[in-house]
C-alpha cells in the first residue's frame, strides 16, 4: 500500500481545485494498472492564514509503489497548479505502507493540523524523519496539508462522504448551468441522510459553488449510496467526471475543550452563563458576552455575524442568566458562533407589582421606598417575579446551511447531548 497526500494546488481566482487534481491522479493510477482503494478529502484548520479556499487536503490510498505514485502526482500537478497565485504553494507527500499503520506522530500531526497551526519546517522535518517522499513547488507549503492527509485515516474516527460532479474543464470561469428546482427536489429526496445540499429558508443551492473552479456541485451526507443518488437526480450542464470522497466534513473534529489559555485561530466548545443583553452592531452582527464556567476572568465576547442570517435571532433571544454551551472559532478574542446549546433558560423576570385591590400597575413610591397604588394606597416592598415567555427552548441551535463551515457538524447528523433544532 501507498498513501499519496496532496495540498495547496487550488486558487481563489485561478480556478484550479485540489479535489480535481486528486481525481486526475487517481485516473492516472488506474490507467497505469494500479488500484485506488480510497479517496480522502480532509478539511484542515479553517483559521489558517494561508488557506486557499476551504483548506482541504487530499489523500489517495493505492497499491502502486512510491516512485510511481510520486511520478504520477508530479505529472498531474505540474501543468495544472496555479502557482502564480500568491496563496498557492503546492506540496506532495508519498508514504509507503498501510494508512492504518502510519506513525503516531503523523496521526498527531493530522489532528493538530485541524486544531492548531504547523509550519513548513514542521512538516518537512517530520516527513524526513519517517522517511516519506515529499516535494514542494514554490515554498512547498502544501506539504503541511499533504502530510496531514497521509495521517488522517489514523487520526479521525468520524467520517462522512461527498460525491463531487465536475464540469467540462473548458467551462471553468463561466456561469454554472444547474437547475435550481431539481437541486431542491433531490435534496428533499435525500434528507436527512444527505444534508447541506440547499438552504430552504434562504432559497440557496448550497451544493453549487461560486468559485471559478471545475466543481459543478458537491453532495454531502452520511451514506455513499445516498449522496450518489442525490447527485444523479440533479439536472445540469454536462458532467465531465465524478468522484466519491470520504471526508471529515460535518464532524466537528476541529472543536476542542477549554484550556487555561484560549488561543486565537483555534475552535472550542465552551460552557458559560450569559452576562450581557445581546447587542446588534453596525453591519447586523449580534454580540453577547459569556462568563465561562471553565475559567475565571473577563467575560468572553461571542458573535453571530450577518451571514448567519436568522441564526442571529436565536442569539438575540438570549437573556442574562441563560446557561449555554457554545461552539466556534476564537478570533481577536471573540468566539465566532457556529452553534450553541441552551442548557437552562431564565423563566421569570422581576416586574412592577399590580395592586391586589384594583389590579392597576403600582407606581414607584420614591427611591428605595418600594411601590404604591395611587388610587388605593396599597404598598409593595419591590418588584415581584412573573413568568417570562421565551422564544427559545432548551437544546442545540445552529447556523443555517448557507453559513456552515465545511467541518462543522450539522445537527441533523445526531449524536448530540440535548434536543436539536436543525436548520434545513
Amino acid at each position: 500500500m501507498t498513501v499519496i497526500g496532496l495540498d495547496d494546488t487550488d486558487s481563489r481566482e485561478g480556478g484550479m481545485c485540489t479535489t480535481y487534481l486528486a481525481t486526475l491522479v487517481a485516473e492516472a493510477i488506474e490507467e497505469r494498472g494500479g488500484t485506488v482503494f480510497d479517496r480522502l478529502l480532509v478539511r484542515l484548520n479553517p483559521a489558517v492564514q494561508y488557506k486557499t479556499r476551504g483548506n482541504a487536503a487530499l489523500a489517495l490510498h493505492t497499491d502502486v509503489d512510491v516512485d510511481t505514485a510520486a511520478e504520477l502526482a508530479r505529472d498531474a500537478l505540474t501543468p495544472l497548479a496555479v502557482t502564480d497565485d500568491p496563496r498557492t504553494s503546492p506540496g506532495v507527500v508519498v508514504a509507503p505502507g498501510d494508512p492504518e499503520d502510519v506513525p503516531t506522530r503523523v496521526a498527531d500531526f493530522a489532528r493538530d493540523a485541524l486544531r492548531a497551526h504547523h509550519t513548513i519546517d514542521d512538516a518537512v522535518a517530520l516527513a524526513d524523519d519517517v522517511d516519506y517522499h515529499h516535494e514542494g513547488w514554490k515554498e512547498g507549503r502544501g506539504r503541511i496539508g499533504a502530510l496531514a492527509a497521509v495521517g488522517a485515516h489514523a487520526a479521525f474516527d468520524d467520517w462522512t462522504y461527498e460525491q463531487i460532479s465536475y464540469r467540462e474543464f473548458d467551462r471553468c470561469g463561466t456561469p454554472r448551468d444547474v437547475d435550481h428546482d431539481s437541486v431542491f427536489a433531490a435534496a428533499d429526496a435525500g434528507y436527512p441522510a444527505v444534508w447541506d445540499t440547499v438552504d430552504r429558508v434562504e432559497g440557496q443551492s448550497v451544493c453549487v459553488p461560486h468559485a471559478p473552479g471545475p466543481i459543478l456541485y458537491g453532495i454531502r451526507g452520511d451514506d455513499p449510496a445516498a449522496v450518489r443518488d442525490v447527485a444523479a437526480r440533479i439536472d445540469s450542464e454536462p458532467v465531465d467526471r465524478t468522484a466519491l470522497f470520504r471526508t471529515n466534513q460535518g464532524t466537528d473534529a476541529h472543536l476542542q475543550a477549554a484550556t487555561d489559555d484560549l488561543t486565537d485561530g483555534a475552535a472550542y466548545r465552551l460552557d458559560g452563563d450569559v452576562v450581557s443583553e445581546p447587542e446588534t452592531r453596525e453591519g447586523g452582527h449580534v454580540f453577547v458576552r459569556l462568563e465561562l464556567l471553565e475559567r475565571d476572568g473577563r467575560p468572553l465576547p461571542c458573535v453571530a455575524f450577518e451571514p448567519t442570517k436568522h441564526f442571529r435571532d436565536r442569539v438575540r433571544a438570549l437573556r442574562v442568566g441563560d446557561r449555554l454551551t457554545v461552539c466556534g472559532e476564537l478570533s481577536d478574542g471573540t468566539l465566532k458562533l457556529e452553534k450553541f446549546a441552551v442548557r437552562s433558560l431564565v423563566t421569570t423576570e422581576r416586574v412592577t407589582p399590580d395592586c391586589p385591590d384594583c389590579g392597576r400597575s403600582m407606581k414607584s413610591a420614591g427611591r428605595d421606598q418600594g411601590y404604591r397604588c395611587r388610587d388605593c394606597g396599597t404598598r409593595a416592598p419591590g418588584k415581584v417575579p412573573a413568568p417570562l415567555t421565551r422564544a427559545l427552548e432548551t437544546g442545540w441551535y445552529e447556523v443555517p446551511p448557507c453559513a456552515r463551515r465545511h467541518v462543522a457538524k450539522p445537527l441533523v447528523r445526531g449524536g448530540f447531548d440535548a434536543p436539536t433544532h436543525p436548520e434545513r
